[in-house]
């Protein structure tokens, strides 16, 4: 078989034994390939619908859609560590701006991207909904119509 990308630094990807974790997201869990389209700058956007956290005061699920767009830099995110570190917020408590911020951070600590925007679409609790935005870019002022497009949607 002809592989064009290199995944010899893989852990998670295609091993025999996955490790499921659901006490704390760390940044540790996640892994990145490097692009092969340095300088295209393309949008990649992932979803994950079935994001779960706790409320940290009462210990009550918390269930969102968390959609990661990002422009790559030097190296893309890998699916499968994405997976594994979301499903670690399984029985982590915190708020939903508090969540939506470490997980932008922590994928740009790893990924270093050209752009970044996380959004937490969390569902409504007491006929509240809450939808985060948190965005990152290298680029002063890059993101300013980036999330006044998003916040159309």
């Amino acid at each position: 078989m002809a592989v064009l990308d290199d995944v010899s630094k893989l852990k998670s990807l295609g091993s025999n034994k996955t490790d499921y974790t659901y006490e704390e997201p760390c940044v540790e869990m996640l892994e990145v390939f490097p692009n092969r389209h340095v300088g295209d700058d393309y949008m990649v956007e992932m979803s994950f619908p079935e994001f779960t956290s706790l409320c940290p005061k009462t210990g009550q699920p918390d269930f969102a859609t968390i959609t990661v767009r990002y422009i790559p830099n030097k190296v893309c995110l890998e699916s499968k560590s994405i997976k594994l570190y979301m499903f670690a917020y399984r029985n982590f408590g915190a708020f939903m701006e508090s969540i939506t911020g470490k997980i932008l951070r922590d994928f740009v600590q790893v990924s270093y991207p050209v752009y970044m925007n996380v959004i937490g679409d969390f569902a409504p609790r007491g006929a509240l909904a809450i939808r985060v935005h948190a965005t990152w870019s290298q680029k002063e002022g890059f993101h300013t119509p980036a999330i006044r497009m998003e916040l159309r949607e």
